[in-house]
């Protein structure tokens, strides 16, 4: 029985969004991961393209903001579970901007609306840590009230990804008087290898955005938080890796489990929502 799983894959610009896609692509190309392709995929021109520089040992550019393409891939695990991965090619400034304008685009919408699992890719190294209202004491507000005027307010990093988790929410219209099943949370903490940590996924995000931690583990049943490097080492757009370009872009990049297992399979997080969905 084939199971319809429509992913919605979230991610600020930077965060690594294409190059992962390549990388799985390639991963299926090869067979070397846990899925499998199981028929033709479609629109594969924003990963083919990520992919020929990856194979040269150079990185690609970002998405375009103004970009939003739809890729859908048939795939299938080991168990002989289906189902159709659509995997979104888009510039990460549209995901900032849905927050900061208050305003869904059609694309998304709908996209948000057919999807049974949401994947949220997250770079702590490009994000800000500064106090905010959530992190200070708020007597150390009221002591700054006879200093110069503050500059215009800007919520947080995490402020900002609480909030558009909230609004996501609400477009699809699920009531939190329970924490959610459904659609189940993956959080990928990209570009892990430039964290240069031990700790678990799930412990190094509670200790770096609390915040977030404690919206997710309060409305959700089940969240999974992973280390992904996509590429395992930083690329360069015009100077070539020669080890990259000999071995082959499958050759690199590795999943960070929940509980601290390294694995070298970028797929598992994708594969884990076909199992537990079945």
């Amino acid at each position: 029985m084939t199971a319809q799983h429509t992913i919605l894959l979230v991610g600020e610009s930077n965060v690594g969004k294409t190059h992962y896609g390549a990388q799985f692509l390639k991963r299926l190309m090869v067979k070397a991961c846990a899925l499998k392709m199981s028929g033709a995929p479609t629109n594969l021109e924003a990963f083919t393209t990520a992919l020929s520089c990856l194979t040269e040992g150079k990185s690609t550019d970002h998405t375009p903001a103004n970009i939003y393409v739809e890729s859908a891939w048939p795939i299938a695990d080991e168990a002989g579970r289906h189902a159709e991965l659509v995997w979104p090619d888009y510039g990460g400034e549209q995901v900032r901007n849905l927050v900061m304008q208050r305003r869904i685009p059609a694309a998304w919408r709908e996209r948000v609306l057919e999807a049974s699992d949401w994947v949220l890719l997250i770079r702590l190294h490009s994000l800000r840590s500064e106090d905010d209202l959530f992190s200070r004491p708020l007597q150390s507000f009221a002591a700054t009230e006879t200093q110069e005027a503050a500059p215009a307010y800007e919520p947080s990093d995490q402020a900002r990804i609480v909030e558009l988790l909230q609004m996501l929410l609400y477009l699809a219209q699920f009531h939190l008087d329970r924490p959610l099943r459904k659609p189940r949370l993956t959080i990928l903490l990209s570009c892990w290898d430039e964290l240069e940590t031990t700790e678990l996924p799930p412990n190094l995000l509670a200790s770096r955005l609390p915040m977030l931690w404690s919206f997710v583990r309060s409305n959700w049943t089940c969240p999974a938080v992973f280390g992904l490097s996509a590429l395992e080492r930083a690329l360069s757009k015009t100077e070539a890796d020669l080890e990259y370009a000999t071995r082959g872009p499958e050759e690199f990049g590795y999943i960070v489990l929940p509980d601290g297992v390294k694995k070298p399979d970028i797929t598992l997080p994708i594969q884990r929502l076909m199992v537990d969905g079945i």
